[in-house]
């Protein structure tokens, strides 16, 4: 479980790591219906990610536990959360250890590096490099840092709606934000909850969130489609799931195209270099697959820009 509370501790205990991000306004005319839109730019949170702030706390917690041994921190990730693990590692001289699939993106992989990551490649899915990394934990004794189904991730990764609430002095109805794993919506909605609601919004070609309020609990879906990258989990995380229903998150599915349309429009228009996973977020109001009530607040946050530049010209 994670909550209000939760968000909270981990706010203060990594106040002094994390970036503060903006909040910027969408031209009013592309979402009439609306009082408002506004941007939280997460992309340019610390490697590109929300997922700094969880792996922040994960790692401080963990030290100030006395957890972490000469083994260090190890995690599985196709990118984002390794990133965000070994720049938090780094930061505070843990030995890091990634394991991704072998078809993580090759500027992924150099940039885990880069932070001082020692990188393993497993298998062909994100589920390959996860059993790897729990096998090195049990046999090394290493600190496992989950890209999403973790406390700690969780309450750290709600610290961006705690700093939501806090920009916009409260007036805010609604938060549309993309989910894979469902680290980060299990963060936000816990940090939002009885203040405002949370809309996932996901691929048709990985629909974890979906899924798991139709079928009554995480379930295996395929992987497939432009976001596999940065939303590949094949399951809903057990915390993100308990966070939804609880709190009553919805789930909208949107298709390929106007995932890279919105992508392309961010680019375009605003010079915002972001994922397609990203860019899933506000495609949801471009595509209609979210209608906004007359006057409603919304919030759309933009979580992460590790991705491939080539293809935005």
């Amino acid at each position: 479980m994670t909550t209000h509370s939760d968000v909270e501790k981990a706010r203060q205990r990594i106040a002094d790591s994390v970036r503060r991000t903006p909040l910027v306004d969408l031209d009013p005319e592309l979402v009439p219906d609306a009082a408002s839109v506004r941007l939280k730019l997460e992309q340019s949170q610390h490697t590109g990610s929300f997922k700094a702030r969880g792996a922040y706390n994960r790692v401080v917690s963990a030290l100030a536990e006395g957890r972490i041994g000469e083994a260090g921190v190890v995690a599985a990730s196709g990118g984002n959360a390794g990133m965000a693990v070994a720049h938090a590692a780094s930061r505070h001289g843990v030995p890091a250890r990634v394991y991704v699939p072998a078809n993580a993106p090759a500027f992924k992989q150099a940039k885990l590096r880069e932070l001082g990551a020692e990188v393993v490649a497993v298998g062909e899915v994100y589920a390959d490099a996860y059993r790897a990394a729990v096998k090195d934990v049990e046999e090394n004794g290493a600190v496992f840092c989950h890209a999403y189904d973790q406390p700690e991730m969780c309450a750290g990764n709600g610290t961006l709606g705690a700093e939501l609430l806090e920009q916009t002095e409260g007036e805010l109805d609604t938060v549309l934000l993309a989910v894979g794993g469902g680290g980060l919506m299990a963060g936000v909605a816990a940090a939002l909850e009885s203040r405002a609601r949370v809309v996932g919004v996901e691929p048709t070609g990985i629909p974890t969130l979906h899924t798991a309020l139709a079928e009554g609990g995480p379930t295996d879906v395929a992987v497939s489609g432009v976001a596999k990258d940065s939303l590949g989990a094949t399951r809903l995380g057990e915390i993100a799931y308990e966070v939804a229903t609880r709190t009553g998150v919805r789930s909208v599915l949107l298709d390929d195209e106007h995932i890279v349309a919105a992508r392309k429009y961010l680019w375009q228009r605003y010079r915002l270099v972001v994922e397609h996973g990203t860019a899933a977020a506000l495609g949801a109001l471009f595509a209609g697959a979210y209608r906004p009530t007359e006057g409603e607040r919304i919030a759309v946050v933009l979580c992460g820009a590790n991705t491939d530049l080539t293809d935005l010209a």
